[in-house]
């Protein structure tokens, strides 16, 4: 079937604004919709409901691993916080035709680095382990500034049909996650699976779905934001709401340069970060896609470039202030799937907010309040609506053709590898177990190596079926 010539609408790009608003200049992009307060509020507290746990969760885990002291803990907590809404607010408004995809898409410190550090944390002797974290992780984010231009220009192997394996990956690879927080969220914990905090998670869950079947407008908009606060009221008679963080945080702790020490640069540090970086690279295109996909607003590779710039940018800063590796947050771009709040503003709100709580950690204690296994109650929800976003590309890719049927099995089938069995690849070299120990990266390289094999290597252009496109 013959393909419709593109009207000059059209040949604008991808990012460019959908054809009918041609006919009506007055039109607003929902991406570009300035909300009222009264409904911008409550969208942009969903979002940093929704996300806080996983911020401050790699500075958690690698300050306890270091040895920091309870102040410690806290300015490398708020050094997150702060730079996560650095780099959102970075990302959603951005600067034209430079930096910042203008998307609403959140920006914050990834846990896929957290094992690489642990590592170089090992190696190295108590008070040298964050200075030697923080000097690969600069390296790292000069690499990402290096690298992704290319990202970019790489997207035509990237069509619907990839992108739809990567993205249902990002929600069935991520749901490891609200399970282990349904679950009380400390693996050591002795009562870790205890049936009250599964009872806890699964009352969340029944409120949002009630919520979602009988809310009206924007109730069901915000369904997930009063479901955790239904979930948080009633885990309070039952001593499941933990209000000691209000008591022990300091009103304001504002960031004190290299506070943990001068930056360390020892090369197998370094190399394992840039690896990690080619990952979460990986992650942070994958999402911008999503959303793209999401809101309409498809993105091109110029789109790409201008957001891994903004990653290279706050991992680079980041360490100055004693933050980690920076990328895309999938859970938010859930949040924006199931809410269809699709406005910049909202999630750039929600920048500025987690950039005042970063200053004024009593602020963010208030947030933290939220029990685990309200938080995974939700991320069921959250998570599993990535993965739907994923198959519905899928959907409109072509999988009549048997040969996008078999690539799209083998990249599923890959990317579930490191879920059904962790320790698979421990026999292999360091390098590749980073690589392929993330469903994520290990789905997407197949699924764009068949493509190629399938679709680019030895024909003159690509099949229709290839390179549909919704």
């Amino acid at each position: 079937m013959a393909v419709p010539a593109k009207g000059p609408a059209e040949a604008e790009g991808p990012c460019s604004t959908p054809p009918e608003s041609t006919s009506t200049a007055s039109q607003v992009h929902p991406v570009d919709e300035k909300l009222h307060p009264s409904r911008l509020a409550p969208a942009a507290l969903q979002h940093i409901a929704a996300m806080y746990a996983g911020v401050v969760t790699p500075p958690l885990i690698i300050g306890q691993a270091v040895g920091l002291d309870t102040a410690g803990q806290t300015r490398l907590i708020a050094a997150s916080l702060l730079i996560a809404g650095l780099a959102t607010l970075l990302q959603t408004l951005g600067v034209k035709g430079f930096v910042g995809n203008r998307l609403p898409f959140v920006n914050a410190a990834s846990s896929a680095g957290i094992a690489p550090m642990l590592a170089i944390a090992e190696t190295n002797a108590q008070g040298d382990q964050l200075p030697a974290i923080y000097g690969a992780v600069m390296v790292a984010g000069v690499f990402c500034l290096a690298v992704g231009p290319f990202f970019g220009r790489l997207l035509r192997f990237f069509p619907p049909l990839v992108t739809g394996v990567v993205i249902t990956l990002i929600g069935v690879t991520l749901m490891p996650v609200p399970v282990g927080w349904a679950q009380g969220g400390d693996k050591t914990a002795a009562d870790h699976g205890d049936m009250r905090y599964l009872a806890l998670a699964a009352f969340t869950l029944v409120v949002i779905l009630l919520i979602q079947r009988f809310g009206k407008g924007f109730v069901k908009q915000v369904a997930l934001l009063f479901g955790m606060l239904i979930g948080t009221l009633a885990a309070i008679p039952f001593g499941m709401a933990d209000f000691s963080s209000l008591k022990s945080a300091p009103v304001a702790a504002l960031p004190t340069p290299f506070a943990f020490g001068a930056p360390e640069f020892q090369p197998a540090a370094i190399i394992s970060l840039c690896l990690v970086m080619l990952v979460l690279m990986t992650e942070s295109s994958a999402g911008m896609l999503a959303i793209g996909e999401i809101c309409e607003r498809e993105c091109d590779g110029k789109t790409i470039t201008r957001g891994l710039r903004t990653d290279g940018i706050a991992t680079f800063i980041g360490p100055i202030f004693g933050g980690l590796p920076t990328s895309a947050f999938a859970q938010n771009v859930g949040v924006v799937s199931l809410t269809k709040v699709r406005s910049r503003y909202v999630v750039a709100v929600a920048g500025g907010t987690l950039l005042i709580l970063g200053i004024f950690p009593m602020l963010g204690a208030v947030v933290s309040m939220v029990p685990m296994p309200v938080l995974g109650g939700a991320g069921i929800v959250l998570f599993g609506s990535i993965a739907v976003s994923g198959i519905r590309t899928l959907s409109e890719a072509g999988l009549d053709d048997s040969s996008n049927i078999i690539l799209v099995a083998v990249s599923l089938g890959a990317g579930i590898i490191p879920l059904a069995a962790p320790s698979f690849y421990a026999d292999f070299p360091a390098w590749a177990q980073t690589v392929l120990g993330s469903g994520i990266s290990a789905g997407a390289l197949v699924a764009v190596s068949l493509n190629l094999f399938f679709h680019h290597l030895g024909t003159r252009g690509a099949p229709a079926a290839a390179l549909k496109s919704s």
